[in-house]
């Protein structure tokens, strides 16, 4: 009778076995209400906790100083008198010209604009910018921008504006005068140069403690990118100019004479083109400003979101807490 018994009932000796884990899956499963519980028990650190943090927020927000951006917007300058001319001669002459040990290229060339905004970004543009400019006080040592007289005021610990003498504390290589790759790293932060993809259209902004300082860096950043440019063209094109006429004097070939002769008055007009144009590189659309209203910093969201922080730390605070009793 046993044995028919076993055999009639044969998981029941697995039994025991199990009814154990749904006994351990209702242990784990998280009681809402617990928490809740736990929640409301611990409110008032909670509370204490996000108001020490909204204090501090409010007090980092209050702290930190207006930032001005003024901004310019830019067209890129017709180029085709820069270069038309010598992609034309390319297609048309550029066999004959190989002939005479002379590389047209291809009519594609450099995009000008693109490469004077890479000029721009490029760590000796920025070097011989602020040593031209004489900017490295306002752009390493600014503490404040004084509305009333329209001035800065300097970190002492940093800069003496009387003496016109850098006073900061510095170990070696460094020295207390700001190096160009010190300066380059901030410059390159509080300057912004973007092309749109869809419109071609540049823009230039800067960002300083004084917004007349800002307006100033943009016209200057204009003004000297397009002299770059210019000068980098007319040294070219004089120099090809040179390359040119003496390979002139080295032939005979009437139609090779002919070709050399219209590639030195493309340079010519290269050089003409530059005499003649300020902008060279970009037209100014929209003038750069003297700002009104501060860029940053957003006082109202850095409150916010310091409050927020308060809060979820305090709950995670209390939750930890609860949870780490329990275990005990």
């Amino acid at each position: 009778m046993n044995n028919q018994n076993k055999q009639l009932n044969p998981d029941a000796q697995f039994q025991p076995y199990a009814t154990q884990p749904m006994g351990n899956v209702e242990n784990d499963e998280i009681d809402l209400r617990e928490l809740f519980s736990v929640i409301w028990q611990g409110k008032w650190i909670i509370i204490a906790i996000t108001f020490v943090f909204t204090v501090a927020s409010v007090v980092f927000a209050i702290s930190q100083p207006n930032i001005y951006k003024s901004e310019a917007l830019l067209s890129p300058a017709d180029s085709e008198q820069a270069g038309g001319g010598l992609a034309a001669l390319a297609g048309q002459f550029g066999g004959l010209a190989s002939m005479a040990g002379i590389n047209l290229g291809g009519g594609g060339g450099v995009d000008k604009t693109k490469m004077a905004i890479e000029v721009m970004k490029s760590r000796q543009f920025a070097s011989e910018f602020i040593q031209k400019h004489q900017i490295l006080a306002d752009l390493m040592a600014a503490e404040k921008w004084n509305m009333a007289d329209n001035t800065l005021s300097y970190k002492v610990d940093l800069y003496d504006a009387e003496q016109n003498k850098w006073m900061r504390e510095a170990k070696a290589p460094f020295k207390p005068e700001p190096s160009m790759q010190e300066a380059y790293k901030v410059f390159s932060k509080i300057v912004a140069v973007n092309a749109a993809k869809d419109s071609g259209m540049v823009t230039i902004s800067v960002e300083h403690l004084s917004p007349v300082v800002a307006q100033q860096w943009v016209n200057w950043l204009i003004q000297d990118i397009n002299t770059v440019m210019k000068e980098r063209d007319v040294a070219e094109a004089i120099k090809s100019t040179e390359f040119l006429e003496s390979k002139i004097q080295q032939t005979n070939v009437a139609d090779i004479r002919s070709i050399l002769y219209k590639l030195v008055e493309e340079q010519a007009k290269t050089i003409m083109f530059a005499e003649v144009r300020d902008e060279y590189v970009f037209k100014t659309i929209d003038p750069a400003l003297i700002s009104e209203e501060k860029a940053k910093p957003k006082r109202a969201l850095i409150c916010v979101l310091g409050t927020m922080l308060g809060g979820m730390l305090g709950v995670m605070f209390v939750l930890i807490r609860y949870f780490v009793k329990k275990e005990d």
